[in-house]
């Protein structure tokens, strides 16, 4: 969430840095952010880790002249759309042509099937997509084409730092709830073009030229059309517009045409034409797309980044390092002098005076120096020792757990119900093995996964 000073462009470019860093860590230079110095904190308080995450990456930026390459991707996918959007006002005006015939004349239905027809199946199958969360119904192919098209070299090239930034902005503004609004504002646009194009050609043909209106159908009843056409123009009536009477409708029918129109009955079809594309085609494309736009400044600003990621987990712990307070609840009146405790920090090693209790731990696990675990839970009898353990302890809990593992459901509950017999802090150790297992980033986010979904805040989350 854009908090305080923080915007949605900011987190953007924090996502940015994000991927450039995990991929060419080795091509940047951290001069610029080496006096930054770790700043001791009680509780964790996101705003101003944001700043200081925003402070970081702004030096950065400026220390490898990253602002064009960090730009790049959203000029992109401007450039996209407008290219989108011109073919939709091209597709427009050829579907306003195609419905003027030789004689000089209007197939009024082909109009309202060309214009009306396809608009109102894109709004059905968004709203469709938007209900059932699915983008590809939501999108519309012309607008997920604006959208890949920018990054359809992803997977043929070599991971340079612009493609890793562009992934980056992608990822950030095309997909999830922030990408399904601003690919729905992209696609009402489309169509909003579309009808706009059609309408002002079709006004221009008509000031420029006289036509008649016709209609005519192979497959349906003959009361079919002037069925619709009545039902369509109830609501014009409170406009006080006047539509088509039924002697008009029936005289425009393809097979009734003997002479040429009278004005009254082609100003009467020109109205109602004109008033049925923009209320059925450009009102509702603009209140949806109103909606779109305020869902997505709604969505950026409830934008938050993923602080259990292994990239944020390392900074937290760089940048604003736990601080544990202590204090005596029964002081020894003999005692004149107070000895002052200093802070330790997540930085320079772990709790010296925490409770450690591990789960499933092999005999090759390696705890740090000067900590001993003081249960093993490995069974149901293990486990009410430990929680007996805890429940005498007043000091924090460290939980230790083998990194190389894959965390199971089962090991989740266990440290969930652990954590229910201490009131004081609670910390999850990744411990490593004497055998140098080796431990992937994917086993590491599930680790961290598992910390999120057992409430233990990602700065209380400990590699080694």
């Amino acid at each position: 969430m854009a908090t305080h000073n923080t915007t949605f462009s900011d987190l953007v470019r924090l996502e940015q840095l994000r991927h450039i860093e995990t991929g060419k860590a080795e091509a940047l230079s951290y001069a610029s952010i080496a006096d930054m110095e770790t700043h001791a904190v009680s509780d964790f308080n996101y705003p101003v880790f944001l700043k200081r995450l925003t402070t970081r990456a702004r030096r950065l930026i400026q220390d490898n002249a990253l602002a064009t390459t960090l730009q790049y991707p959203q000029k992109l996918f401007i450039r996209a759309s407008r290219i989108s959007l011109i073919s939709s006002a091209i597709l427009g005006a050829l579907a306003a042509g195609n419905a003027i015939g030789e004689s000089s004349t209007l197939n009024i239905y082909w109009l309202l099937a060309v214009l009306l027809g396809f608009n109102l199946i894109s709004i059905m199958l968004w709203v469709i997509g938007i209900s059932f969360k699915s983008q590809g119904l939501s999108a519309g192919v012309v607008a997920q084409l604006a959208c890949w098209l920018p990054y359809r070299h992803k997977e043929k090239e070599s991971d340079t730092i612009a493609l890793l930034a562009a992934r980056g902005w992608w990822e950030a503004n095309l997909t999830g709830t922030v990408g399904k609004w601003r690919i729905s504002i992209l696609t009402h646009q489309f169509w909003l073009t579309y009808l706009a194009t059609g309408i002002v050609l079709l006004v221009l043909l008509m000031m420029a030229k006289q036509y008649d209106f016709i209609w005519g159908t192979t497959l349906l009843p003959e009361s079919s059309l002037p069925e619709l056409t009545q039902w369509l123009s109830k609501p014009m009536e409170f406009w006080g517009l006047v539509p088509p009477d039924s002697s008009q409708i029936a005289a425009s029918r393809v097979s009734a045409i003997i002479q040429e129109q009278d004005a009254e009955t082609r100003s009467a079809w020109a109205k109602f034409l004109l008033s049925a594309l923009l209320l059925y085609g450009i009102a509702p494309r603009l209140i949806l797309l109103l909606v779109s736009v305020l869902m997505l400044k709604l969505a950026e600003h409830r934008f938050k980044i993923d602080l259990y990621l292994p990239y944020y987990i390392t900074l937290r712990q760089r940048l604003m390092a736990h601080q544990l307070e202590s204090s005596v609840i029964d002081a020894d009146p003999n005692i004149v002098v107070d000895k002052k405790i200093t802070p330790r920090q997540v930085g320079q090693g772990i709790l010296q005076n925490a409770l450690a209790i591990g789960i499933e731990l092999d005999d090759h696990i390696v705890w740090p120096d000067g900590m001993n675990c003081s249960k093993n839970v490995i069974d149901q009898a293990s486990f009410s020792e430990a929680a007996n353990i805890i429940q005498k302890s007043d000091s924090a809990l460290l939980i230790g757990v083998a990194a190389h593992r894959l965390p199971d459901r089962g090991v989740q509950r266990t440290i969930r119900d652990l954590m229910t017999y201490t009131s004081g802090e609670v910390w999850l150790v990744l411990l490593r093995s004497r055998a140098a297992i080796p431990v992937a980033d994917t086993r590491k986010l599930a680790w961290f996964r598992t910390a999120e979904a057992c409430a233990i805040p990602a700065e209380c989350v400990i590699t080694q």
